[in-house]
């Protein structure tokens, strides 16, 4: 698909793709979530949601899977943070498909959320390790969302000064990470989202 037609089927669905962040933004409002201690979670959501406009040509190849997409994008940490259960999550966008004329592909949207979703660890490593980052391998499209959000996290924390003490955490990860979530990986994340990640630390 080229940037145009993506472009295109974006405006096309503009209500679509609004009503799915409406919602994922009242649900982290709901739970009282906040980013970086004061911003609105859907701050964060937004911004993910973001790169899934910049680069979403180079990974839809079907345009059926447009919303399904965006609904997992806005509701990657719904499961994680705000509370909501599996079953919860297959309602709420059975609900937007019913209600907002959403095309969400119900399981597979909610499949993609889970594969997201950290495990129970007392640390960050515990939270992340090779299991969580085979879910993401295993689960179409879970590369590239796992990317968009990301690329949402460093592209705030580079943008304070002193920069955020996550930057040097996130550069330290960053062979491991590129490589956990792309070897033998169901789908791949597109090489532009790759450099522009690299980018950010100057390299």
């Amino acid at each position: 698909m080229t940037q145009k037609e993506f472009l295109a089927l974006y405006e096309a669905r503009h209500s679509q793709v609004l009503a799915i962040e409406n919602a994922a933004g009242a649900l982290h409002a709901s739970v009282n979530q906040t980013y970086d201690k004061n911003l609105p979670y859907e701050f964060h959501l937004r911004m993910a949601a973001s790169f899934l406009t910049k680069y979403g040509h180079l990974e839809l190849t079907d345009s059926s899977e447009f919303d399904t997409l965006y609904a997992a994008v806005y509701f990657h940490d719904s499961i994680e943070d705000a509370r909501l259960t599996y079953n919860d999550l297959k309602k709420l966008f059975a609900k937007l498909n019913e209600e907002a004329g959403c095309d969400i592909h119900v399981v597979d949207a909610t499949e993609m959320v889970y594969a997201l979703t950290n495990d129970k660890g007392r640390n960050r490593a515990e939270r992340a390790g090779e299991a969580y980052y085979a879910g993401i391998r295993n689960t179409p499209h879970a590369p590239f969302l796992k990317m968009c959000d990301r690329l949402a996290n460093i592209k705030f924390s580079t943008l304070l000064y002193p920069v955020d003490r996550m930057v040097s955490i996130y550069e330290k990860e960053l062979p491991h990470f590129l490589e956990a979530i792309t070897k033998g990986a169901k789908t791949g994340v597109p090489e532009a989202m790759t450099e522009e990640l690299k980018g950010m630390f100057g390299g």
